[in-house]
């Protein structure tokens, strides 16, 4: 079966996707909070961001390839890390692992995945990143770094955007809780996805393993949302990221990055990387689209920039570059593919985002990324 002729865009990834994953998942990823104008925000800006098109510039075959922080990657854009992933596909995070290595792609694990630093790490390439979400307690902490390292992560991204859990209110409503209980409502809902319910079933049910040495069972008094990670979480301070650098010796990238003002600051601490993100309007209701912060964010910092946030296309990723992004990198959208074709959903994935970029720079008569035109804002 030709891919690109039954699921040609990530759209039809995402609407396969939610036909073969539970409701309470599809919920907990395709979720924002509140009432999800953040989330709209971020697809509405993007879709204002115009270029003028090229004419008469001959053939071209576009160099969809760039470096970042010293390394040369065959692509633009990254695997993002999302908590809980082997809830939305079983065995997510070693199939990403794996298609980042395969690729050549950068791929982040979080602090809350499914599977350990440990267990994924037969499957991680050159470019693995350790996601944070930082721990309180200082020997949790170091122990946490120490892992990561061994474990073969070389970059660790600290998320700062998290200073307390925001309301899903979407995951309420499905019965998720973490982590996740099996009652007739989630059952019933189980029983309607044969394939997620069989891998699952070989798997056991999710939970967090990375922090499961931490955290014991002290969950009393937690909403039903709220996870185990939550007991070790504190809000970092800047403190806490001068810490993080000394203590860490590879990339630092800090993700959550929304002022300008923070990214100078960021800049002047060391760190390595400022990721532009509002969590995909996972966090915070009344923030402004990652997009529009983006130039006075570039103008800020002489730091490379990361961008994430409603990113679907080729043409957003384009749109992240020309306004002062180094790299794009999606969450959502590897985890619609996953739901939608299990691993050779990554592959399809990445492939469609490859000719995207192409067809379009082709359009703009930009032989390589450094050549994207001046966007403008569409009317």
């Amino acid at each position: 079966m030709d891919l690109h002729t039954k699921y040609p865009g990530l759209e039809d990834l995402r609407h396969r996707a939610k036909r073969r994953i539970p409701k309470f998942v599809w919920e907990y990823l395709d979720s924002g909070t509140g009432f999800e104008a953040t989330k709209a925000r971020n697809r509405t800006a993007l879709d204002r961001i115009g270029f003028p098109p090229s004419v008469l510039h001959g053939e071209i075959t576009p160099d969809l390839s760039t470096t970042f922080l010293g390394h040369d990657f065959p692509l633009p854009f990254g695997i993002s890390p999302i908590g809980m992933s082997g809830l939305i596909w079983p065995g997510a995070e070693a199939i990403l692992a794996q298609a980042g290595d395969k690729h050549g792609l950068p791929y982040c694990i979080s602090t809350v995945a499914t599977q350990s630093p440990e267990d994924i790490a037969p499957h991680i390439g050159e470019h693995a990143w350790f996601q944070l979400y930082p721990p309180r307690d200082p020997d949790i902490r170091t122990d946490m770094l120490n892992r990561a390292k061994a474990a073969g992560f070389n970059g660790l991204i600290l998320t700062v955007d998290v200073p307390a859990s925001s309301r899903r209110e979407r995951q309420v409503r499905s019965g998720l809780t973490n982590p996740p209980t099996i009652t007739p409502r989630i059952l019933a809902q189980i029983m309607t996805c044969p394939a997620w319910a069989m891998e699952t079933a070989k798997r056991g049910m999710p939970r967090m393993r990375g922090i499961d040495k931490y955290t014991g069972a002290a969950t009393k008094g937690m909403s039903p949302i709220a996870h185990m990670g939550y007991l070790l979480r504190t809000a970092p301070d800047w403190d806490y990221v001068k810490w993080l650098r000394d203590a860490w010796d590879g990339p630092f990238i800090i993700k959550g990055v929304m002022r300008p003002e923070d990214a100078e600051k960021l800049d002047k601490m060391g760190a390595d990387a400022i990721w532009v993100s509002n969590h995909a309007g996972r966090q915070f209701d009344a923030a402004l689209a990652s997009i529009e912060v983006l130039p006075a964010i570039r103008a800020a910092t002489k730091r490379p920039i990361i961008f994430d946030s409603g990113v679907e296309t080729g043409l957003d990723i384009l749109r992240a570059i020309a306004l002062g992004a180094d790299f794009v990198m999606l969450g959502r959208g590897f985890h619609f593919a996953l739901g939608a074709l299990g691993a050779k959903g990554v592959d399809h994935l990445i492939d469609i985002l490859a000719k995207d970029l192409s067809a379009n720079m082709g359009q703009l008569g930009a032989a390589d990324l450094k050549s994207l035109p001046r966007p403008l804002d569409l009317p």
